[in-house]
């Protein structure tokens, strides 16, 4: 079946606006601001958000407020509220803050994970295990994120091979069954998505595999597309388009969780979520920032949105 033609079919949308967006921004959020978002994105169908990171305040002074975020949000029953966790300390803290998922992270590039986690890439899998031992005793669900698994801007192009190998020991070594493959600087493009994801789920049978794009250079909904002709069902996005990497030169926005519903709802595809008002909490996101967003439907409408045609003047 063509991915430009959904019939019907569910695709999961998973908002990651508030940490991997909120991360890369200037100022700080202020903390009722950040639970009124989470709670109006529920409120607007999503079923994944990831609501903040318990990693050093001083490394990431945006996200210093993580447990009175999630202290403060109202609890939809069916919604997965999840956290980015870099270590056992930060595991100790998402327990305490009833976080439903964590987030595990480490790079395929030994470069990138140096310069992001400040550690080798074994010492990363180490935390990791550590971690996700720590996660199975309290009964939470365990999910890592490979980041640079389609390009490295320190070491330039990552051998599948090297992604097989992390997919297959997160899973053998640590128990992880659910892993996001992370174009963190957006050098994806769709043969080369559609041609690694055919490797990996063969090889990883057994694992929820999600993808994780950013817009850096304009392909990141072509290669959801690619994504979705390869098998897979789960998406990562960002409200606005906002985000990148601190630690990865080149690194701009996820791609827009707004543009990519309204691209999968326009090809015939489900994710249970409430477009206009999607629209309009990214429109007031923005806003809040006090910045212009890369966003473009809320910028442009919905398809076929009407006007009047009065109110324009003659097209160029």
């Amino acid at each position: 079946m063509s991915p430009w033609c959904g019939q019907g079919r569910e695709i999961h949308v998973q908002e990651v606006a508030l940490r991997d967006g909120l991360q890369s921004e200037v100022g700080f959020v202020p903390t009722e601001e950040k639970i009124k978002l989470v709670d109006q994105l529920t409120a607007c169908g999503l079923k994944k958000i990831e609501v903040s990171s318990f990693v050093s305040p001083r490394a990431v002074p945006q996200l210093a407020d993580a447990e009175a975020v999630f202290q403060g949000i109202t609890r939809r029953p069916g919604v997965i509220y999840a956290a980015l966790v870099p270590n056992v300390r930060g595991m100790e803290r998402a327990i305490a803050a009833r976080a439903d998922e964590v987030n595990l992270v480490m790079s395929a590039s030994e470069s990138h994970n140096r310069a992001n986690l400040r550690r080798s890439g074994d010492a990363s899998f180490q935390a990791i295990k550590e971690a996700a031992a720590l996660a199975a005793t309290a009964g939470m669900r365990v999910a890592a994120s490979l980041s640079c698994s389609f390009g490295c801007p320190f070491e330039g192009e990552i051998p599948a091979a090297t992604i097989l190998l992390w997919c297959r020991r997160l899973q053998e070594e640590a128990g992880i069954h659910s892993i996001s493959l992370c174009d963190t600087t957006g050098m994806a493009y769709p043969a080369l998505v559609h041609e690694l994801v055919g490797l990996v789920r063969p090889s990883s049978p057994e694992a929820n595999l999600t993808l994780h794009f950013h817009n850096t250079r304009g392909l990141g909904l072509a290669n959801v597309f690619a994504g979705i002709d390869a098998g897979v069902l789960h998406f990562d996005a960002a409200l606005a388009g906002i985000g990148g990497c601190p630690y990865a030169p080149g690194a701009t926005g996820n791609i827009c969780t707004e543009d990519l519903i309204h691209a999968l709802e326009v090809s015939g595809y489900r994710c249970g979520v409430d477009l206009d008002a999607l629209i309009a909490t990214a429109g007031d996101f923005e806003k809040l920032l006090g910045h212009a967003t890369p966003g473009q439907v809320m910028k442009a409408g919905r398809r076929l949105r009407g006007h009047r045609a009065d109110q324009h003047g003659p097209a160029a």
